[in-house]
């Protein structure tokens, strides 16, 4: 162990997805416990997966993080790879809709404009969406209540257009889900309180981004709202999980967990055998660092009203199509950073990264390949995963001939399937968190942390993670 202080207690955290991970390094530090991370699957990393295609490191699930929140960042960095975040080479992407790619309009917040000609000048709009924008200065206030969404709201008072063709696909960006079913206040905060302090959407985020503008440069957050990780985002839990054993936490993986069952001492898991049995470890506190489905088992009979919340929400499927193509069969490299599909222009991909011209890393490993990806499903609308692996690379090549002109055969093509691979945030999402919490607080020695309580992003996992760690660690003292 790190550190003169010995351990506090033991501690089972159940899940080895970043948030678990995360969990156990700040339980670990300084030998302030000793741990044991779970993970039901072969691999650590949960949604984090980096791979190869054609000889390429690619990242094969998320392959960004928000450089504005500090909390990914901080830990990348604590565990060695702080030489190795990077910006992406370029943030010009593209909407594919109305019939070709048309540049992102800057100016906006989520989609929702706040410099009209800019939008107007990018064609993304008809002149009838574009004649509605305007009537957002005089319509009275509309009310948001306790929270409302999204979709609904930004319709109201700009009109549907501009959800369907700005708002939903950035939104289903994030979430893979319906703009029109996503909460505003716990998706997208600073949009809820411009809703609630003013009259007008347009005005308020015209005024968000002239105070942003006018904060000095060491105020700012950075030049990117975004960063990687050279050989791609999937390498932070590896590293994390290295830095966890180098601590002596013990780290099984392929290890599902049956039961889990509150005792006077503290806390006992029953995890399966190889021969069936089960196999029972004691802890004195557990931290649940898995999906919503996952915890509302293993809390059915500890806390039934816990389990009943978490059991309500909803995930996401969606699949990953990534595929190499040799730089020298491509009539011209694809512009950008990629481009994002509205739902409404009924394309069957989402979306499309261009990883190689994204990433310098990429195109540095093999100047010769150029890599990219699809993604396709979203809540909702997953009748497209039904297809085998084969199809959704003839879908996708097929949509990507239409949308840039990409008619050379790849060289190599993978296919990642992320069933449930995210939590969806409808109204109503933040009040059954807190009702989680709450029950949980009931149990002494128990933590949740996850995509599902305060955000999907690697950032609020983390923060998560260390919420959940703090908890504990301050039970252990006492």
């Amino acid at each position: 162990m790190n550190g003169t202080q010995p351990p506090r207690g033991h501690v089972i955290v159940i899940g080895g997805g970043i948030s678990g991970l995360a969990a156990a390094y700040f339980l670990g530090e300084g030998g302030a416990a000793r741990v044991t991370v779970l993970e039901a699957s072969g691999r650590l990393g949960g949604k984090l997966y980096a791979d190869e295609i054609a000889g390429v490191p690619v990242d094969l699930g998320a392959e960004s993080m928000l450089a504005r929140r500090p909390e990914a960042v901080a830990l990348a960095r604590a565990v060695g790879l702080g030489d190795d975040i990077v910006a992406p080479e370029t943030a010009k992407a593209s909407l594919w809709t109305r019939g070709r790619l048309r540049a992102m309009p800057g100016g906006s917040l989520m989609g929702v404009p706040g410099d009209l000609g800019t939008l107007a000048a990018s064609g993304v709009l008809s002149a009838a969406g574009l004649a509605r924008l305007p009537l957002d200065h005089v319509l009275p206030r509309t009310k948001t209540g306790e929270d409302v969404a999204v979709g609904t709201f930004v319709a109201a008072r700009m009109g549907r257009e501009v959800v369907d063709r700005l708002v939903d696909p950035l939104l289903g960006g994030v979430y893979a889900g319906n703009a029109y079913e996503i909460s505003m206040r716990a998706a997208v905060p600073q949009l809820y309180e411009i809703a609630r302090s003013g009259r007008s959407l347009i005005e308020g985020v015209r005024d968000l981004q002239r105070r942003t503008a006018a904060k000095p440069p060491q105020a700012q957050a950075g030049a990117s709202v975004f960063a990687g990780i050279r050989g791609g985002v999937g390498r932070l839990p590896v590293a994390v999980a290295q830095a966890c054993r180098k601590a002596g936490t013990v780290i099984e993986t392929d290890t599902a967990v049956r039961e889990l069952r509150r005792t006077e001492a503290g806390w006992q898991v029953v995890v399966d055998g190889p021969d069936g049995a089960g196999r029972l470890l004691t802890a004195d506190a557990v931290v649940l660092a898995v999906p919503a489905p996952v915890a509302a088992r293993l809390l059915a009979g500890e806390s039934p009203v816990a389990a009943g919340e978490l059991a309500a929400v909803e995930y996401a499927s969606l699949a990953l199509v990534t595929m190499a193509y040799r730089s020298r069969d491509l009539a011209k490299v694809p512009p950008g950073s990629g481009f994002l599909v509205p739902p409404v222009d009924g394309r069957t991909i989402k979306a499309s990264t261009f990883s190689s011209g994204k990433w310098g890393w990429v195109g540095e490993a093999d100047p010769d390949t150029f890599v990219l990806r699809t993604s396709i499903g979203r809540h909702g609308d997953e009748a497209d995963l039904a297809w085998e692996d084969t199809d959704l690379v003839r879908l996708s090549r097929e949509d990507l001939i239409e949308a840039v002109g990409l008619t050379a055969a790849p060289v190599a093509a993978r296919v990642t399937r992320w069933e449930n691979g995210l939590p969806q945030y409808p109204v109503g999402h933040l009040p059954r968190v807190a009702r989680v919490r709450e029950q949980v607080g009931k149990l002494p020695g128990l933590a949740v942390c996850g995509a599902v309580y305060e955000g999907v992003g690697i950032p609020a996992c983390v923060a998560s993670a260390r919420k959940a760690a703090d908890r504990l660690l301050g039970a252990l003292r006492e």
